[in-house]
């Protein structure tokens, strides 16, 4: 039950963050991966977030097959990275996640780069792509550690409730015999 919950909030945030008015490339997905990948499983790391992707894409639009390629190429790397973080401390977690957002910086410029007619093909039209790629570079860094920290922070704080609810009745019992064989002898 907890794993389908889980499935669904992440598949809804998601859904939410990219329908929803956002500054450019200031969305969930990256935390997504990396809340799937340490709570959900690794298979789960790539389905979950290319799934939101492709289904935002189909109400907001297609573009360019090339980029949109590249574009669910790094969602599903990041889903790879992912994979890393899932006995990570949070302090490496977050360098994962800052690592992420860079990786698909550059792969997603460089397609846009290649596959496009707004840049000339050669070394000055391909630095020109990354520099007019910054401001969304920025947005995503900030974006993907301010929803990597809140999601996975978010997730801790429910699964620490849930667990100690869960095994409250066996503390109880096990605490209940401690007790009893503590006592002395009559």
């Amino acid at each position: 039950m907890k794993t389908i919950f889980s499935i669904l909030a992440l598949i809804g945030i998601g859904l939410l963050g990219r329908l929803a008015p956002h500054p450019p490339n200031t969305t969930p997905v990256t935390a997504i991966a990396f809340a799937a990948g340490k709570y959900v499983g690794n298979v789960w790391a790539v389905v979950i977030p290319l799934l939101v992707m492709i289904i935002a894409d189909v109400i907001l639009g297609f573009y360019d097959w090339k980029v949109l390629m590249s574009v669910y190429g790094s969602i599903a790397i990041i889903g790879g990275i992912s994979m890393l973080a899932k006995k990570a401390r949070p302090s490496v977690i977050i360098l994962l996640v800052m690592a992420s957002s860079v990786l698909f910086f550059l792969i997603t410029n460089f397609a846009v780069w290649a596959a496009s007619s707004w840049y000339p093909r050669t070394l000055e039209g391909l630095i020109a792509s990354y520099v007019a790629g910054l401001p969304f570079l920025r947005n995503m860094f900030i974006g993907d550690v301010f929803y990597a920290a809140s999601l996975l922070g978010a997730f801790e704080w429910v699964f620490s409730r849930t667990t100690k609810e869960a095994f409250r009745p066996l503390l109880v019992s096990l605490r209940g015999r401690r007790d009893l064989n503590s006592q002395p002898p009559a």
